[in-house]
This record gives C-alpha cells, structure tokens and sequence, in this order.
C-alpha cells in the first residue's frame, strides 16, 4: 500500500518548497510543535495515576470519575474534524496558538478546581484547545520540512516526543500528587503553555487564510459531540438505573438520533466534515472499527489499573506511576524500534494480528487477577505484553490513513472515540460488579478486584473480536505474501 500525500497539508510542491521557512527558524518551529505535542500527549497520561486522589478530593462516585476521562475525549475527538477544517480556513498558525492558549488557560481551571462541575467543564474545555492544536501540527510540520528526508526525521522527532511524553506522563503524574497533589498535574502545564505561545507567535509563519466560501459545518460537529457525549453519560449512569431503565432506553434513543442526525449531515451537506465515500475503502473501514474495539480494551485497563494498585493493593500515586512504566516503554519502544521494520517485512496485516494476539493475552492473563496480586508474578508479564498494542497502532495507522487528510482526522477520531467508550462501558461493569459482590459479603478488596477482573475480561474479549475483524475485513489484496509498503 502506497502512502503518497493525498491532502493540501502533505503535498509537497514547488509553492510549498518556496514559502518553507529558513533552517535557522525551522528549528525553533519544530521545537514549539512538539512541545504542544508534548503538552496534549503528557496530560492525556499524566491524570491516570492522579484519579483516586481526584475522587477522594471531590467525592466523585467511581461512575462519576470517568467523567475526568471522558470529557476530554469526547470534546477531543468530536472537534477534531472542525478544527482541522477550520485551519485550513482561517489559517494553521492561528489555530494552533488558539488552540495553546485554549488547552494552558483550561488547565488552569483544572488546577484551582474544588468542585466536580469545574473540573469536569476544564477538561472539556483542555479537550476543545486539544483538537485545535492536534488538527494543524502535522500540516505545520510538512510545510516546514517539504523536502522528504528533512520531512522524515521531523516526524520522527514529533513521534518520538509523544511516545516519551506518555511514558513521562504517569511518573510526573505520581510524584506530582504524592509530593504536592493532584492539581500540580494540571499547573505544570502552564510554564511548557505560555512558553509555546510567546513562541510560536515569534517563529511560526503565518499561512494566508481563505474565505469559508462553502462552510465548516459546525452543526455536524456539534451533532456527533452532542450524541457522544449522550451516549457515554447513557452507560455511566446505567449503574444506578439499570440497562432496561426507561430513562436509560430514552437517552439511548437520543444518542442514537444525535448520531444519525449527524450521519444523515454528513451525506447531505455541500462541505461535511466526514465524506461518508471514504466508507468504501474496505481498509479505512475495517482499521478504524478495529481501532475503536482496541483502544477502548486500552484505555479502560490503563484507568482500572491504576485504581486496582492504589485501592485495592495499596500503592502511592508515584509507586502506581512506576509500576505502570513497563507498559508504557514498552509501547514506545516496540512502536519506534521495530513495528516499521516488521511491517515492511511480514506486511501490516500480519503485524496487526502479532499485537492484537499479544494484547489478548496480556488482558487475559488479568481475569485471574488475586487480591493480592505479586507486581513480578501477576502484573509485570502484563505490562511487557502490552508491548502488543506499539505493533497494532502502527499498523493500523498505516492500513488506515491511507495519507489522505481527512481519513487521518477520522483514524485520530475513532481512537479519542474509542477511549471514551471504553472508559464509560469497563468502568461501569466493574462498578456494577463491585457493588453486587458487596451486596452478597464479600469485603471491599475481594469486591473491586473481581469487578476489575470482569472488566479485564470484557477488554479481552473485544481484542478477540477486533482479531477476528482484522483477519475477515483486512484481508490482503495481492496474496498473503505482498508486504504493504510504507
């Protein structure tokens, strides 16, 4: 499979060629497009580990506290499509310091929050200057580096800030809040924001905006955003109604009108944010539906792990943010080290397949989870396991973009989507476990770890079912030996 740019933002001709910026200033550029990659990515990890002290803090109930999660995912994803059309109209560099300034001034909400509301609202709005920045860094990038070896290395060092910022994240994350508390993770991010900003503005050159002579469609972003988050608060709170609750079926009901409202936009508006014709490509299709199955079995095992060792085996935040390290390395490594060679070796199939068997095991391994689990015995083989999902990711992202732009904003989409959903479904089967092994005698240690593993299992089950799709939908089509081409 051909990767060659498709989209404006990763064409690389003659006119980009003589509007790139000068090398002395393409470093700098670079340095302030990653640091607002460091920023996004560090506070997507950075708040895991922090979670049980949020919750005694603000007195969250456990189906409540997805909502720290949630929130920025959900406006993460739902505006990540408008901010990119909306770049492309009134001017990268705009949005992208909009969007800094947005996420810093957010963050500071966070920070200084003492009420659920508040926070739950900051993380909305972090998730909002998330999208605005996140949709423009890689057309910024390109049009920096346009000649291809240049590009390459650029891209390399964007890949590589992210992958260390997540590693980072869950460790600064925990001494953070055992040291200070919970709201130094938000208030770090003020100096690396305002430093960004001022920088930004000095280095990055301006793009000439156009008129919105055919529109952004914000009432299609406000549709699917809207709809997600109905549909999350649907199964939150499907724990203390029931699934069968009239008010839960009524509020299904909504979420799904919401989002076909949306699907119904998409297909009849002059300028949609998501051309539904991109459904036909069998591997956009089918990588980001596998997509959205694993990163929902991720993100819900990286959230109930962290509650498991602080609630249930004890450990401080900054012991948690060092337990869950493994996994994070791990990932990166795997990612940067060896997925491209793999790919270009056995085909990105065959390495989707690797990893989403390796992800099987290392979720099922967690079903028998003890209350007292040894880190070296129990835990440990999981955290190297999840080495699987650095393999998965990269293939998926290779079968799934295609280099168009715009299938790109949905791969990033579907993944934010992902999260939420998995956060939302895990977190409330393993808060309705909990609460029926309590009601039968069970102590509180004995009840959170078997919810835990139930919910472990559920994510084990959707890796297999993303297995299985990936084997049926993503079917090679030159013969099972013609490797995809990078």
């Amino acid at each position: 499979m051909s990767l060659r740019p498709q989209h404006p933002q990763l064409s690389s001709t003659a006119a980009t060629t003589r509007a790139a910026p000068g090398r002395r200033s393409r470093g700098p550029a670079l340095a302030v497009l990653c640091a607002g990659m460091l920023m996004i990515i560090l506070d997507g990890s950075i708040v895991t580990v922090a979670l049980p002290a949020i919750q005694r803090d603000l007195h969250f109930s456990p189906a409540d506290l997805t909502w720290t999660v949630n929130a920025y995912m959900i406006a993460f994803g739902g505006l990540l499509l408008l901010s990119g059309r909306l770049g492309d109209l009134l001017g990268r560099k705009r949005m992208f310091v909009a969007g800094l300034a947005v996420f810093t001034g957010a963050s500071l909400l966070c920070g200084v929050a003492t009420g659920q509301a508040v926070l739950i609202g900051a993380r909305f709005l972090q998730g909002v200057g998330g999208a605005m920045t996140s949709a423009v860094s890689l057309g910024l990038l390109v049009t920096l580096f346009p000649e291809p070896r240049e590009r390459g290395r650029a891209i390399g060092a964007f890949s590589f800030v992210g992958a260390a910022g997540a590693s980072i994240g869950q460790v600064l994350g925990g001494i953070l809040t055992q040291a200070v508390s919970w709201h130094w993770i938000f208030f770090i991010n003020l100096p690396i924001g305002m430093a960004a900003v001022l920088l930004a503005v000095r280095v990055l050159q301006p793009d000439p905006a156009r008129p919105p002579a055919r529109g952004a469609d914000a009432l299609g972003a406000l549709l699917v955003t809207t709809g997600l988050m109905t549909g999350v608060y649907t199964i939150v709170q499907t724990g203390g109604h029931g699934w069968a609750s009239a008010r839960t079926l009524v509020l299904a009901a909504l979420a799904v009108a919401l989002l076909g409202a949306f699907v119904l936009r998409q297909a009849t508006a002059v300028s949609p944010l998501l051309p539904l014709r991109m459904f036909r490509s069998r591997e956009v299709s089918g990588a980001n539906l596998v997509q959205v199955l694993m990163v929902s079995a991720l993100f819900g095992f990286q959230i109930l792990m962290a509650l498991y060792l602080q609630n249930v085996r004890g450990y401080g935040a900054a012991a948690t943010g060092l337990a869950m390290l493994p996994a994070a390395l791990s990932i990166g490594t795997v990612s940067l080290l060896l997925s491209a060679r793999l790919g270009a070796r056995f085909g990105e199939r065959r390495v989707l397949l690797c990893g989403l068997a390796l992800l099987v095991v290392a979720l099922g391994l967690l079903t028998r989870l003890p209350v007292h689990a040894g880190y070296a015995a129990d835990l440990l083989p999981t955290m190297l396991l999840a080495g699987g999902f650095g393999l998965a990711v990269s293939a998926l992202t290779v079968l799934g973009m295609s280099g168009a732009g715009v299938a790109s904003g949905l791969f990033t989409t579907t993944q934010q989507v992902g999260g939420a959903l998995g956060v939302a479904v895990l977190s409330t089967l393993a808060g309705s476990r909990t609460h029926t092994l309590v009601a039968d005698g069970h102590d509180a240690a004995s009840a959170l770890t078997g919810g835990f593993r139930l919910a472990f299992g559920t994510g084990a089950v959707l890796l297999a079912v993303a297995f299985v799709l990936a084997l049926v939908i993503l079917r090679p089509r030159h013969g099972p030996g013609a490797p995809a081409q990078a």
